[in-house]
């Protein structure tokens, strides 16, 4: 999705660029009733939102290490990280807000959207001028801050990175975005940038991310051939499967991203 708005905005000579937040403790910090009127707002039926009003109430927890076990404790808030309805029911909790977000953004006249994964989470301004860029996400963040504190949730700063995406042939040198008199940190944009694993460049040609999967698929190649004994290693069908199953996943991950028609694959195909 965010490639494809590049690459829209880059016809019109516009510049990408981002600001990714994270939510702190986002999982264990979900209230309960807020979460039980998101349900009710969504229109579910009353059973299914007495069922989860039951499921998150009179929960307790505890922590083992080898052997230690701690104490019992109640947990009141938030929903199990590792449960499978956690991201069900972390969406449908973010879904409100999301909304008030986009619609109090659209009311401020900030021509800024957004991409959320569970709790990472994208602003994107595409202008032709860095600078009314940064205004414009600095505006988003504030207002973001606002609602997540009437939500009881608020960012970790400490995670927030910015990013611009310029196809131009000079240099390219953006200025930095000063979050400081919102409480954030002053971000300074790099050559490139990792998120959800995915490693982008300010051109979108993927090299880095290429370099970065085909190495780790040669050292899982090279861990490959302690598979066996001193006498006898694996068979050739079974070297194949390994190679189609852990090899070629880890070279190929997200190849939709570069291989694709009137791309240059010279160089990934090379690596």
């Amino acid at each position: 999705m965010l490639t494809h708005a590049i690459c829209l905005e880059w016809v019109k000579n516009k510049t990408t660029s981002t600001l990714a937040f994270d939510i702190a403790q986002f999982f264990p910090s979900l209230n309960h009733q807020l979460l039980t009127l998101s349900l009710k707002k969504a229109d579910f039926d009353p059973k299914v939102i007495s069922f989860f009003a039951d499921f998150l109430i009179q929960r307790k927890t505890n922590y083992w290490w080898n052997e230690f076990s701690s104490l019992i404790y109640e947990v009141n808030v938030g929903v199990g990280q590792g449960s499978a309805l956690s991201p069900i029911l972390s969406t449908l909790y973010l879904s409100p807000l999301l909304y008030i977000l986009e619609k109090r953004l659209k009311s401020l006249n900030i021509p800024v959207s957004l991409i959320s994964f569970v709790d990472d989470s994208l602003f994107i301004s595409q202008n032709k001028s860095i600078a009314i860029s940064n205004v414009q996400l600095s505006c988003s963040y504030n207002v973001l801050l606002g609602l997540l504190k009437k939500f009881g949730l608020s960012i970790e700063h400490s995670k927030t990175e910015t990013f611009h995406f310029n196809r131009f042939h000079r240099t390219f040198n953006p200025p930095p975005l000063d979050l400081s008199p919102l409480g954030g940190p002053t971000l300074y944009p790099k050559s490139s940038w990792k998120y959800l694993r995915f490693i982008f460049d300010q051109k979108l040609t993927f090299h880095q991310h290429i370099d970065f999967h085909s190495n780790k698929a040669i050292s899982t190649i090279k861990c490959m051939k302690m598979i066996g004994n001193s006498t006898r290693g694996i068979k050739p069908t079974q070297k194949r499967l390994l190679y189609r199953c852990c090899a070629l996943s880890i070279t190929l991950y997200r190849f939709q991203l570069w291989f694709y028609n009137r791309a240059p694959l010279s160089y990934p195909l090379k690596i």
